[in-house]
């Protein structure tokens, strides 16, 4: 599987933007799709994720209410739709993949593919 994410820009805070992860190689209707983000000078972290069956969501506090992760399989792309950004979401997201997954779907060694990530950045 291979995943390009897109849709990172620069944006003023408050603002809003989508970004996108298609999928190639093969259908991600069996893959469960996370999205994690890495600031410069910091670790990886998660943000969100969506199962395989598109049934459950799972969110990081920090975004909880402000991001959505949906999936269209039939365009095999996930997508992550971040409203209210704030300075300190500027990082560089990216999309990652795992078949089918479980519960620990925020860890990011439970991820088998991954994109080359897009930079978003949040002006104040």
């Amino acid at each position: 599987v291979q995943l390009v994410e897109s849709g990172g820009g620069l944006v003023q805070a408050g603002g809003s933007l989508r970004l996108s992860c298609a999928a190639s190689g093969r259908t991600i209707d069996n893959y469960s799709v996370g999205w994690f983000r890495q600031a410069p000078g910091k670790d990886r972290e998660f943000v969100g994720a969506i199962s395989w069956s598109g049934g459950n969501t799972y969110y990081a506090d920090s975004v909880k209410g402000r991001f959505t992760v949906s999936r269209d399989d039939a365009k095999n792309t996930a997508y992550l739709q971040m409203n209210s950004l704030k300075p300190e979401d500027t990082a560089v997201y990216y999309c990652a993949a795992t078949y089918y997954g479980g519960s620990s779907c925020y860890r990011a060694d439970e991820y088998d593919y991954w994109g080359q990530g897009t930079q978003v950045t949040v002006s104040s």
